[in-house]
């Protein structure tokens, strides 16, 4: 068992078969549960052993559901449950279902205890932990949401064993994203990507714990994203751009992101050439692995229009958060016809 701490009410035990705990932390009363029609489809016996005297709301699998409508149907199920303050809601599922769960836990009441069970690999290595919940607002992704910490997070690969490729794979995004940003999870990428790729969980869980170790110390330091929290962003500008745009994951979408705002931040001298063509190997190995036709980028006008509701965005300039060299990243700020300029160039190099 390895536990991290980003606070001393802030606990996140990784271990597999840990979600079993799950009756421990359980009140006698008056706890939630929230999850998602595909995790419900697989775990309806595990959750309905720990869950049947309480209210478990199953929403739409995808990211559809995290919207306006789904939330207040939530809150409203929430309060005709009789929940109080101190009542407990247990998200289990993936990030759509961790996102608008923290965000309906940080509302009700003001705010009650939630603890994250994630079960993707995307979830588990990054939107569960940290506090960011959110809503999809006027397409926009996370456009209204809150920074609210689960007292507890959960994190066992034994859920992982379930997944879809695609959605195995979609975690990638993240994983490499934390590459880029130290240089130790760099180098166990580089020399076992093609293990991970092929779940190698012995690999995976020396991962994981290291991505969840890196970004619990950065949320402890910067927990609303003032400074170095926003490094966490590498690759998400143009990666929410196309997720808005394209019918790609957000794992998927973040790999492109990665991929061009590297090629941008090469071009413009601000990455090492060496470095960034090393990570640009790691970045197009796994978008060549993932079962699905390469979409089509080169419509930059079109997608790019989704930039300019960024929250990194400041006077009307358009934020990337890029590599520069191994454990180091920094920002360019660029006009928006400034970077409509710059994603024609990396699309007709990528």
């Amino acid at each position: 068992m390895r536990e991290i701490f980003i606070n001393a009410e802030n606990r996140i035990l990784i271990e597999n078969g840990c979600a079993k705990t799950i009756g421990a932390l359980r009140l006698d009363y008056k706890n939630f549960l929230v999850t998602d029609s595909n995790v419900y489809a697989l775990y309806s016996e595990f959750l309905n052993e720990y869950f049947d005297k309480d209210e478990i709301y199953v929403l739409r699998a995808g990211e559809e559901s995290k919207n306006f409508s789904v939330l207040e149907r939530i809150l409203e199920k929430m309060a005709q449950a009789g929940l109080q303050r101190n009542s407990k809601l247990f998200a289990v599922g993936g990030g759509v279902v961790g996102d608008i769960a923290g965000l309906s836990a940080s509302l009700y009441m003001r705010g009650i205890p939630y603890i994250q069970i994630p079960t993707t690999l995307l979830a588990q290595i990054d939107s569960s932990v940290g506090g960011k919940t959110a809503i999809d607002f006027l397409g926009v992704k996370n456009l209204i949401g809150a920074f609210y910490q689960p007292t507890q997070t959960l994190i066992d690969t034994c859920f992982l064993q379930t997944l879809p490729d695609r959605e195995w794979k979609s975690g990638f995004g993240e994983l490499i994203k934390y590459g880029g940003l130290n240089g130790e999870i760099f180098r166990l990428l580089e020399q076992n990507i093609d293990g991970i790729l092929n779940k190698d969980l012995s690999l995976l869980n020396e991962l994981i714990y290291a991505c969840i170790a890196h970004k619990a110390g950065v949320v402890a330091r910067d927990e609303k994203e003032e400074n170095e929290r926003k490094s966490l962003n590498l690759g998400h500008t143009t990666g929410h751009a196309i997720e808005s745009y394209f019918t790609l994951s957000h794992g998927e979408s973040v790999l492109y992101g990665l991929a061009l705002e590297t090629l941008t931040a090469m071009r413009l001298g601000v990455c090492e050439k060496e470095y960034g063509a090393r990570f640009l190997s790691l970045v197009k190995k796994v978008l060549k692995s993932l079962p699905y036709e390469k979409i089509e980028t080169s419509n930059v006008d079109e997608w790019a229009k989704k930039v300019k509701y960024d929250k990194k965005n400041r006077l009307d300039k358009i934020t990337l958060v890029v590599i520069k060299k191994v454990n180091e990243w920094t920002k360019i700020e660029l006009s928006f016809d400034e970077y409509v300029t710059e994603m024609k160039n990396s699309v007709q190099s990528f």
